[in-house]
């Protein structure tokens, strides 16, 4: 098969290897439609993050199960399903939460090493019944690929950030976690956003959701509108020191920054005492994917979350090295792209 591979930083490259086998009797074998690249992708990209090289690159995935071991049960040879990014066992207390990121023996997520990437032709996936939801035929391809990560990031974001009844949210960063995460906060209650990004057309597309667009040098804004006091709820959908600073920054006293951006692996230097003082909540969030789909699904189906304009390109496997250096780019007309096999 097919399959996005990278040996060092900015190499990106499509290369054929053998076809996955199932992964034991629980486990199905799915044949990609479509995947996406994820802004997580890029710290490979980028060379935050050491390489295994090569390393078969993404998690976000829907397609068609081509193979089911004698124990699944919840799917069969030709179901459309979403396939959820992060991986648990499915069968001891944290998984029986639907919280893969609690599961007793460690989440997985595909393509950072250990489980296969999905951007390919065909994923193997273990626990089928844990990892695996069937595709309702009236969600779009969109929406059916955010629920594998980004929506299911924001929803958690908006969820851990503690947003009170019309309060006051910040969400730092205006790619597609971020976007999401406005969305989901005025869906959750939120009574103002402020969508925080240097990028003006990013900006943009925020304002067409009901936040209130700023540059990272306006967040002054925030307290001007809150008495002074800051923001009830932040999130930080960028994870480097300068937003975690930020957010710790915008959000009042009392109040609760929620980051779901992913870091470096550089220690970040926390305002231990500064938080300590000012009562700050602090959450850091992988999202619990499957968790969010009770919730999640029924709100896209019956056209109370929108996600249209989150997805900006479409291309071939075959240009993934294209597809990631404009992803790489952060352009405003360029937000998440999707790879069809």
């Amino acid at each position: 098969m097919r399959t996005v591979l990278i040996d060092a930083p900015g190499n990106v490259y499509v290369d054929t290897v053998p076809d996955p086998v199932l992964p034991g009797p629980d486990g199905a074998v799915v044949q990609i439609t479509t995947a996406a690249i994820c802004g997580s992708d890029l710290h490979f990209y980028e060379g935050d993050y050491p390489l295994a090289t090569p390393l078969a690159l993404g998690h976000e995935a829907i397609g068609t199960v081509v193979e089911v071991g004698s124990e699944v049960r919840t799917v069969k040879v030709g179901d459309p399903v979403l396939i959820s990014s992060v991986a648990g066992c499915g069968h001891c207390v944290g998984c029986d939460t639907k919280d893969p990121i609690t599961c007793v023996s460690g989440p997985q997520i595909f393509g950072s090493g250990v489980l296969g990437g999905a951007q390919a032709e065909l994923l193997a996936v273990p626990s089928a019944d844990f990892q695996l939801h069937r595709l309702p035929s009236d969600l779009s391809t969109e929406a059916a690929l955010l629920l594998t990560d980004n929506l299911a990031t924001g929803w958690a974001a908006a969820q851990r950030a503690d947003i009170p009844p019309g309060g006051t949210v910040v969400v730092f960063g205006l790619g597609a976690v971020g976007l999401c995460a406005v969305r989901c906060a005025i869906a959750q209650g939120a009574g103002q956003v402020f969508a925080v990004d240097p990028v003006e057309g990013r900006r943009e597309l925020a304002t067409h959701s009901g936040a209130t667009a700023i540059t990272p040098d306006q967040i002054g804004a925030v307290h001007e509108a809150t008495g002074g006091r800051g923001a009830a709820s932040v999130i930080d959908a960028v994870g480097n020191d300068t937003t975690m600073n930020a957010a710790l920054a915008a959000v009042r006293a009392g109040g609760t920054v929620s980051v779901v951006g992913v870091h470096d692996l550089s220690p970040f230097p926390f305002p231990a005492t500064l938080s300590l003082i000012r009562s700050i909540t602090l959450r850091m969030t992988t999202a619990p994917v499957q968790q969010t789909w009770p919730a999640l699904i029924p709100l896209l189906r019956e056209g109370r979350l929108d996600v249209d304009g989150i997805f900006t390109h479409a291309m071939s496997l075959d240009d993934a090295p294209k597809a990631y250096a404009a992803v790489a780019a952060r352009t405003a007309d360029c937000i998440k792209v999707t790879l069809t096999p």
